[in-house]
């Protein structure tokens, strides 16, 4: 399989030796400040760039008829678009705040609890996420969609916010230390007791497996499609 790096920071670079461990050839990478590039060369792309230009690839991949794997946060605003654009030119894409295989259990396990603890009021839930400093956005797009998935499975809360308290709020604190590839933790607490689920990433090589295995899945679908899809989940 022909695949394209969209984004050649760490993230790029531990995916392309695990691309190229699996048999798969990397015939394009593009910097953020590349914006002129022969995306159809490649089967397919994997875009691990930064917000203000992921849009931009991800329909030229689409306009190109080249599948495309995002696993860029902090560019959700044209999520939509992207979807359109996929449907309207018939072609496959994946969006996931975290490729981690791990990750990707970690969601159907809060989303269980979440739905566990929807008639124990007197839990209040909060949540934590610690990045590297290289990170450019807060909360992580792991943590929104952590938040996003209590929030649709529990009727007690209605919001996230970050470094805020309130009614039906669920509080974020995001940190960055160096070197740490990512820690999330969900806290359930009442008076009585704490209820605690977390993942901690222990490199960058569990995101950067999760992107390649779907980039294997995809190419030859037509569709939007999530890491459900991949991993057979729900």
């Amino acid at each position: 399989m022909k695949i394209a790096l969209l984004g050649y920071g760490k993230m790029g670079k531990t995916i392309e030796q695990i691309a190229i461990n699996r048999g798969h050839e990397i015939v394009l990478t593009v910097d953020k400040d590349d914006d002129n590039y022969d995306i159809k060369k490649a089967d397919v792309a994997i875009d691990f760039s930064i917000p203000s230009v992921a849009f931009n690839n991800i329909s030229n991949c689409l306009n190109n008829g080249v599948p495309v794997i995002s696993g860029t946060t902090g560019w959700l605003e044209s999520y939509d678009k992207a979807v359109a654009l996929c449907e309207e030119k018939k072609g496959a894409f994946i969006y996931a705040s975290n490729y981690s295989l791990g990750v990707n259990i970690f969601f159907e396990l809060n989303k269980t609890l979440a739905k566990m603890m929807s008639n124990l009021k007197q839990y209040n839930v909060s949540m934590e996420e610690i990045h590297h400093t290289q990170k450019l956005d807060a909360p992580s797009g792991t943590a929104i969609s952590l938040a996003n998935d209590i929030i649709a499975n529990n009727n007690n809360f209605s919001n996230w916010k970050l470094d805020e308290t309130g009614e039906a709020i669920i509080p974020i604190t995001a940190k960055r230390i160096e070197d740490v590839p990512g820690t999330h933790t969900v806290t359930y607490q009442s008076e009585v007791d704490t209820i605690t689920i977390e993942h901690i990433a222990h490199n960058r090589q569990g995101f950067a497996l999760g992107a390649v295995i779907a980039a294997e899945w995809i190419v030859g679908k037509t569709g939007i499609f999530t890491m459900n899809d991949v991993l057979n989940i729900g």
